[in-house]
């Protein structure tokens, strides 16, 4: 009589007793998606009413029901409101752009007729309107300060460098051959940082420069003349 410890004896698809039976995967549970029933509550009161997999569903259909048609009524109305507010604001941005139009023209008939007056502003400021303030120019550039030479890189050739001055977008350049005159200098190419290279000078003269800034307030004062020998 076979026992289970008789050799070769199987069970169970061929299976043998001593066998190690490999660990069997956990039953995964389906994870419901709550937030989905809000979108598709009508779906899952039909599908539930009746269902012999939930005879007792819990909450109870009356407390479902207690919870749900307040929620329909609330998103009915805030989906009323919310159209409502869209029209209203779109309304509303289209009667702002007609006015806007409207006061800009009657600003622009303001202004014409202000133009041809001894005080224009005070026309202006009469019809109930405000004048803009004139915008302020940049003031003047300081001086420019610390003006150096030395020899370039080949013969005929002086770099010039110098502060940056407050106010200055570009800057003038002079030469002058010694000795320095008052209508000795030449100008030279305006630059925007503050150095400058000249080329072409007459190697062992005796050159004299001076710089000064230029800005949207007008030209800055010349820096004091640095002087170098041409290399």
């Amino acid at each position: 009589m076979a026992s289970y410890d008789t050799p070769g004896l199987t069970y169970d698809s061929e299976v043998h007793y001593d066998d190690i039976i490999p660990p069997q995967p956990p039953k995964r549970m389906p994870k419901v998606k709550v937030k989905l029933l809000l979108f598709r509550k009508s779906a899952h009161v039909t599908a539930i009413t009746g269902n012999a997999n939930f005879a007792t569903p819990l909450p109870s259909a009356a407390s479902f029901t207690a919870a749900l048609t307040p929620y329909q009524t609330a998103l009915g109305n805030f989906n009323t409101a919310q159209a409502a507010a869209k029209l209203a604001t779109t309304n509303k941005d289209t009667a702002r752009a007609t006015l806007e139009n409207v006061l800009t023209a009657r600003g622009n008939y303001v202004e014409l007729t202000a133009s041809s007056a001894a005080d224009p502003a005070a026309v202006v400021e009469s019809a109930g309107f405000s004048t803009r303030s004139p915008k302020t120019p940049a003031g003047v550039p300081d001086p420019v300060t610390n003006l150096s030479i030395t020899a370039g890189d080949n013969a005929g050739e002086l770099d010039l460098q110098w502060d940056p001055a407050n106010g200055a977008k570009t800057y003038d350049v002079e030469l002058s051959p010694d000795p320095m005159t008052a209508t000795s200098w030449i100008p030279q190419s305006s630059v925007t940082k503050s150095k400058a290279v000249v080329l072409g000078l007459t190697s062992g003269a005796k050159m004299w420069a001076r710089v000064r800034g230029v800005g949207p307030g007008g030209t800055g004062a010349w820096s004091d003349p640095a002087t170098k020998i041409v290399p």
